[in-house]
């Protein structure tokens, strides 16, 4: 466990160390100090905009809080909305955390490093908040939790450290979104995410991204999940954004452990993303899935996917598909490391564009062009994800069916 002044120390050091992948950014231009904002009851909270309430509704959060475990909501560097509507599931602002339970520093700090680069850097020295959200052992959650992390001020770099931990046998559901209000050009965020899958326990985490155009987006998250653990991270981002660069790990620690990362991408013009996932296999009969949907409307695109099999009796598949509609570009990098015999390791890679005599047929059905090209996309980014509740389904296919439509 760190002590607060090595953090503060290993931070400053490296304030200006570039990431290892990724274009690099400039954080000086950008905002760095407390916004203040008022506490939204539940009735405030349902009495927002119209137009607000719907560009959070796009990034998973319900002002109605409507099938929903519980709720935590940071517009800009304050929190305005946070509580656990579960017996055995708790949401806490991360300042307050760090505070009054001391087992939370058991985590900070534990699966990323502070002096990664310059982006966790900043996360440590300009903190903000984010949010510490566990279920309790052998709890069950019924309705998904939901967090949004919200820019409204112009120009201001957002730093929040989120901890989620799921205790052993239990079950925990999170959908969490990041988003912009609608006059925002231009910001930055910097996020730092750990999870914790306890033995036995099952936690998927669903974050759909809906940023401005301007936006420049750091995420730094890793994962470790025990014996019999599941971790199913899935990403959703069919939004311009000027860069966005991440690349979770998770580690695989006991016998029986399972991870599977989805993604949907959508890359817009004059958008950046540089995005994909490690996971290192680490315990005998452990499992992992990497499977990407990206399409270029004119973006630039990079998926990286690496697996790497340390022991024996271990299954890992790696899958990419991309889709180049109006220019672009697509760049695929597939990786598999194995290090013993008895690894079971396997990956797919393609890059196309929609075949004519698709369009054609579903033309002859009826279909206007039109409609035939956006059938085939919806078909294309239809991703069975298992083990997700229908909460966090729905949402999932109201994203795409809102991008789907801005994107032909």
């Amino acid at each position: 466990m760190y002590g607060i002044d090595e953090l503060r120390e290993g931070a400053k050091k490296a304030s200006d160390k570039k990431a290892i992948i990724g274009p690099d950014i400039d954080l000086s231009g950008f905002e760095k100090k407390m916004i203040q904002h008022e506490y939204l009851s539940d009735e405030a909270l349902r009495a927002l905009p119209d137009e607000e309430r719907r560009q959070l509704l796009m990034s998973g959060l319900d002002v109605s809080k409507k099938a929903r475990g519980g709720t935590y909501f940071q517009k800009d560097t304050a929190v305005i909305h946070c509580g656990s509507d579960q017996e055995g599931i708790e949401v806490t602002p991360i300042r307050e955390a760090l505070e009054t339970d001391d087992s939370i520093w058991d985590y900070y700090w534990q699966l990323v490093s502070v002096d990664t680069d310059k982006y966790t850097a900043a996360a440590e020295l300009n903190l903000h908040n984010g949010y510490v959200i566990r279920s309790l052992p052998g709890t069950r959650s019924v309705y998904p939790v939901q967090a949004c992390l919200y820019l409204d001020r112009e120009g201001l770099q957002q730093t929040v450290h989120n901890i989620i931990i799921a205790e052993e046998d239990s079950e925990l559901h999170i959908i969490t979104g990041c988003a912009t209000s609608p006059h925002l050009k231009k910001g930055a965020h910097l996020g730092i995410s750990e999870f914790y899958v306890k033995k036995n326990a099952k936690l998927s985490f669903t974050m759909i991204h809906n940023w401005a155009e301007d936006m420049v987006v750091r995420p730094r998250s890793a994962a470790r999940v025990e014996e019999g653990g599941l971790f199913l991270n899935n990403y959703i981002c069919m939004k311009p954004v000027k860069s966005l660069q991440m690349y979770p790990v998770t580690h695989l620690v006991g016998k029986g452990a399972v991870a599977r990362f989805y993604s949907i991408i959508v890359g817009s013009p004059g958008s950046e993303y540089d995005v994909g996932g490690r996971i290192f296999l680490q315990s005998p009969q452990s499992r992992a899935e990497i499977v990407t949907r990206a399409i270029s409307n004119g973006g630039k695109i990079i998926s990286r996917g690496h697996l790497i099999g340390e022991v024996p009796e271990i299954k890992a598949h790696l899958e990419c598909k991309g889709l180049i509609l109006n220019g672009g570009l697509i760049h695929a990098i597939p990786e598999l490391e194995g290090h013993v015999d008895g690894v079971e390791m396997s990956h797919e890679a393609a890059v196309g564009k929609i075949a004519q005599e698709e369009i054609s047929y579903l033309m002859s059905r009826g279909l206007d062009e039109e409609e035939a090209t956006s059938t085939i996309v919806r078909g294309f980014l239809n991703v069975d994800i298992p083990g997700l509740p229908d909460q966090l389904k729905a949402e999932i296919d109201r994203a795409i069916d809102t991008g789907d439509k801005e994107l032909i």
